[in-house]
C-alpha cells in the first residue's frame, strides 16, 4: 500500500519563535513544574499545531495520489511550507511551535529547552501526527486510501544522508531566525516555511523529505507501514542536533576563547537576558 516518495514529496515541520507574553516569574514556574497550566497549554498547542500541519501536508499527498497527480510535487511542497508558516505564526508564541521531536531534542541538547519537558512535547507531537493521519484514513477510505507516509525511493543510506542534510539545513535556519537576537524574529515563520518548501522540492522524490520523526511515525502507525522507519527517526534527529550545534559555534560573541570553553557559553546566547529560546523564554 506504500507509495514511493517520488509520488509524495512530503514534509513537515517546524519551529520556534520568541515568546514575549509571559513574565520571568511564569518562566520560573515552568522550570519548577512540568505540569503547570502554562506547560499544559503548550502541550495542547503542540498537539493542535502538529495535527493541522500533518493533516494539510498529508492531505495534499493523498489527493495528489488519488487525482492523477493534480497537485504535483511543487504544489505539495507549497502546502507543506505554507502549513508550517501559518502554524508557526499561530502558536509559536505559545509553545515555540516545534511540531517536531527532532527540533525539540536539538533545542534541549543546545540548552535552549528543558530536558524534563522533552517527553511531553514529543508525545504530543506524535499524538497530533497520528490523529491527523487517522482522520485522513477515515476521509479517504476504500480505494481512495493511500499511504501518505515516507519511505526510501532508493537505498536506505541515500535516504538517511539526505534526511540528515535537509534537517541540518532546517535546524540551522531555525537557530538563526528564532534564537539569535540579531535576527528579525517576525520573519521566522516565513524563513522556516520557505526552507521546508525548498527541501521538499528536491528531497521529496528521494526520501519523502520528512525532516520530522513525528511526520513519518503518524502515517506509519495508522497504516501499519514501517518500511525504513528507522531512517526517519535517526536522520532528522541527528541532523537537527548537528544543525543547532553548528549555528551555536558561529554565533557571535565578544568573550575570549578561554572563557567560552570554560563556561560552555558557546551553547548559549550572549547572556540569558537577551537570549531567545527554542520555545518561549525558559
Amino acid at each position: 500500500m506504500g507509495e514511493p516518495p517520488r509520488a509524495n514529496g512530503n514534509h513537515e515541520v517546524a519551529i520556534n519563535v520568541k515568546d514575549g507574553n509571559h513574565s520571568s516569574s511564569s518562566n520560573s514556574m515552568d522550570n519548577s513544574s512540568c505540569f503547570s497550566v502554562h506547560f499544559l497549554q503548550k502541550m495542547i498547542a503542540e498537539v493542535l499545531g502538529t495535527y493541522f500541519l500533518i493533516f494539510a501536508g498529508c492531505a495534499a499527498v493523498t489527493v495528489n495520489l488519488n487525482s492523477e497527480k493534480v497537485v504535483t510535487l511543487p504544489g505539495i511542497a507549497i502546502v507543506w511550507g505554507s502549513a508550517v508558516m501559518v502554524m508557526v505564526y499561530s502558536v509559536g508564541h505559545i509553545s515555540g511551535a516545534h511540531f517536531n521531536p527532532a527540533v525539540t531534542i536539538a533545542f534541549a541538547t543546545s540548552r535552549r529547552f528543558p530536558w524534563k519537558q522533552v517527553p511531553g512535547f514529543v508525545i504530543c507531537q506524535v499524538v497530533g501526527s497520528t490523529l491527523a493521519s487517522g482522520t485522513l484514513r477515515l476521509i479517504f477510505n476504500g480505494h481512495q486510501n493511500q499511504f501518505a507516509g515516507t519511505s526510501p525511493a532508493g537505498s536506505n543510506i541515500q535516504s538517511l544522508v539526505i534526511e540528515f542534510i535537509i534537517t541540518f539545513y532546517l535546524m540551522f535556519v531555525i537557530s538563526g531566525v528564532a534564537t539569535d537576537n540579531r535576527a528579525i524574529g517576525e520573519l521566522a515563520g516565513l524563513a522556516v516555511g520557505s526552507t521546508v518548501l525548498l527541501n521538499v522540492m528536491f528531497a521529496g522524490p528521494i526520501s519523502g523529505a520528512s525532516m520530522n520523526p513525528a511526520r513519518s511515525l503518524g502515517p506509519a502507525i495508522v497504516s501499519n507501514h514501517y518500511t525504513g522507519i528507522w531512517i526517519y527517526l535517526v536522520g532528522p534527529t541527528a541532523g537537527a542536533i548537528a544543525g543547532a550545534m553548528v549555528y551555536n559555534l558561529i554565533r557571535f560573541t565578544d568573550k575570549p576563547l578561554r572563557e567560552i570553553t570554560k563556561t560552555g557559553s558557546f551553547l548559549k546566547t550572549k547572556g540569558s537576558s537577551v537570549s531567545r529560546n527554542g520555545s518561549s523564554q525558559y
